[in-house]
């Protein structure tokens, strides 16, 4: 057993017994996050014993799980579905996607989907869903043509305002969501219409009953992935439009009794802790085979027994460090995929002007502003490790900010960083950063005190373990990390402290859920709010421009352009990826009909039961 392992399983031990003595009964929350979510799992103490190395030399691979479950069995008439949502913290229940903040409030919308177009197994728009959609780059325009017939969960027709609805939301200047950015305003009259200057957006044409025609200021294949400013999504505007901007978030339309597009439709909330639907009977595919689908909030330290025990049929958002108590289960099939995701470490650089929605950076007073010191500080993180003990290689130290699921646009030859502690004092001893008075903790190059303070979300006990591991990987190469408020931050809490800028934050540690669309033009850009580094450069801009650019339309040119986007993210080190991760997603053995795969038609409809209970 090599040392550093011997030295992270030190650490576990001796965290294991601080824990039982102080923390026995809490359920601390688990990180998420949107785009979404990220997802710093465990399962606690029992997961900790059992990390040893021959545990994690058995681990898991893409090729030990199916993406398609058929049970055998003969299908009961109707029943109900029951979810698991594993979260440590309730979830927000802001079921509106122009106003939603993280990937559990999109699981749970899921099941009653508001989604106009359908994408192949390359996240491009195709044909055959409620809209389809059809480009004229030659003249910047894109018209979307809606299917007759389609109706909402409460029998209205669909109709092109409920198309337009979404982008008058967004746009609209009393807007606090963070959807208005510079992709949004590539559509010609956004910006006019956000700064109150006109009373609508003039790109929005409705050419008739059926057809909306979009006229953007550029046309870039980033348009067929959901990007250029394009929505994917509808609005009911029969309910909606009469209703202020600014009192959207909190009104019944969003919080209690959302009309959707979807298999099924919201019955009963219970906020923050469980969604009931119903089938949708107005539902454009037809009808489900299932009655409902009940999702409920459960911990990630009962997430595994629950299953185990039979009480739900599927798992969202399961933890990868519970793979082992799950995946020798009888009455469960584990599917699972490679994610849409990465986690990263960010530097504080600057602030984000809200007035003017814009990123200011200010890296010569920001104390993160020399990017040898956060070279070093991603050199100084022993990622490996923690993979292997804690989740079984199914993350792995991630070489750049596009995940591989992207496979025209992620480049596996990046190199990425890795752990080499000798590199970061190396680093950290060439700009100036020694200890000068002998405490073992290095000093600035102007010889004074380097305090740097972490945020990092609240979790169960691994989360906590595996923060302080990264706190002792800093503190060996001579760095004074503290966790800022003294302790992890509750997931809600967490981002609201990013976001907001709080000065307390010097780094952070956080996770995207990317979503379909490769385009880093929202998470990055100088207008996006989830530029949460606050670092933005000419160059900069100018790599994300070209990759959204209509010479982008050759697939060439693009790679190009996200290959060097990649590369100059690495040297300017101000969000250093830390993880992909591999997504597990456990289902119930009465469960008939499911697939996991992004290649898919699979529709909620398709589910099946064989028994009128979980099986035990």
């Amino acid at each position: 057993m090599n040392k550093k392992l011997l030295a992270l399983l030190a650490l576990l031990l001796t965290l294991m017994l601080v824990l039982a003595a102080c923390n026995s009964d809490d359920k601390t929350a688990k990180p998420a996050d949107e785009p979404d979510k990220t997802e710093e799992d465990g399962t606690g103490e029992k997961d900790a014993e059992e990390g040893t190395e021959e545990d994690a030399d058995e681990t898991a691979s893409e090729d030990l799980f199916p993406v398609v479950l058929d049970n055998e069995g003969e299908a009961i008439d109707g029943g109900t579905l029951q979810v698991a949502l594993v979260n440590d913290s309730p979830f927000q229940g802001i079921f509106s996607y122009t106003l939603y903040e993280d990937a559990y409030d999109s699981e749970i919308m899921a099941f009653a989907s508001n989604v106009l177009f359908k994408t192949d197994g390359d996240f491009l728009i195709t044909d055959g869903g409620i809209a389809n959609l059809s480009v004229d780059d030659a003249n910047n325009k894109a018209t979307i043509k809606i299917q007759e017939g389609v109706k909402w969960s409460d029998g209205e027709p669909l109709k092109i305002e409920d198309l337009i609805q979404p982008y008058l939301i967004i746009g609209h200047p009393d807007y606090a969501g963070v959807r208005y950015d510079s992709d949004f305003q590539n559509i010609v009259g956004a910006v006019e219409y956000h700064d109150g200057k006109a009373d609508t957006i003039s790109g929005l044409k409705k050419v008739d009953e059926t057809t909306l025609e979009i006229s953007f200021n550029k046309v870039s294949p980033a348009i067929y992935s959901g990007g250029d400013g394009l929505w994917f999504y509808a609005e009911p505007s029969h309910i909606v439009k009469d209703i202020p901007v600014a009192e959207l978030l909190e009104n019944d339309a969003v919080r209690k009794n959302p009309v959707t597009l979807g298999a099924f439709k919201f019955d009963k909330i219970v906020p923050g802790e469980s969604v009931q639907f119903v089938r949708n009977e107005n539902y454009w595919k037809g009808q489900s085979k299932l009655d409902g689908v009940v999702i409920k909030t459960v911990p990630s330290s009962s997430a595994a027994k629950a299953l185990e025990t039979g009480e739900y049929d599927m798992a969202l958002s399961f933890p990868t460090s519970a793979y082992e108590n799950v995946k020798d289960l009888e009455n469960i099939t584990l599917l699972g995929r490679q994610e849409l995701y990465y986690s990263y470490v960010g530097f504080k650089l600057g602030k984000y002007d809200y007035d003017a929605s814009l990123t200011v950076t200010n890296e010569e007073e920001a104390k993160m502003g020399d990017k040898v010191l956060r070279q070093a500080m991603g050199y100084a993180l022993d990622i490996e490790q923690v993979n292997e003990v804690y989740y079984f290689n199914l993350r792995e130290r991630a070489n750049s900010l596009i995940p591989p699921v992207f496979k025209s646009f992620h480049d596996s030859s990046i190199e990425g960083y890795n752990y080499d502690p000798e590199k970061a004092e190396q680093l950290l001893d060439e700009a100036g950063y020694k200890d000068t008075d002998g405490d073992g903790l290095r000093e600035d190059p102007n010889g004074e005190k380097l305090s740097i303070k972490l945020a990092a979300m609240a979790g169960d006990e691994t989360q906590e373990q595996v923060i302080s591991y990264y706190l002792q990987n800093w503190n060996e190469v001579g760095l004074d990390v503290q966790l800022a408020t003294g302790r992890l931050i509750e997931f809600n809490t967490f981002y609201d402290k990013v976001q907001a800028d709080d000065p307390e934050i010097d780094v952070f540690m956080g996770a995207w859920g990317t979503g379909t669309n490769p385009s880093p033009a929202g998470l990055y850009s100088k207008t996006a709010v989830y530029n949460f580094s606050r670092y933005t450069s000419e160059e900069l801009e100018g790599l994300l421009t070209a990759i959204d650019s209509p010479e982008a339309i050759d697939g060439e040119f693009r790679a190009k352009k996200f290959r060097e986007w990649q590369e100059y993210m690495q040297d300017v080190s101000a969000v250093i990826p830390m993880q992909f991760r591999y997504e597990l997603f456990p289902v119930n053995d009465r469960v008939k009909n499911y697939d996991f795969g992004y290649d898919t038609d699979f529709d909620y409809i398709d589910i099946e039961l064989v028994a009128d209970t979980p099986v035990k």
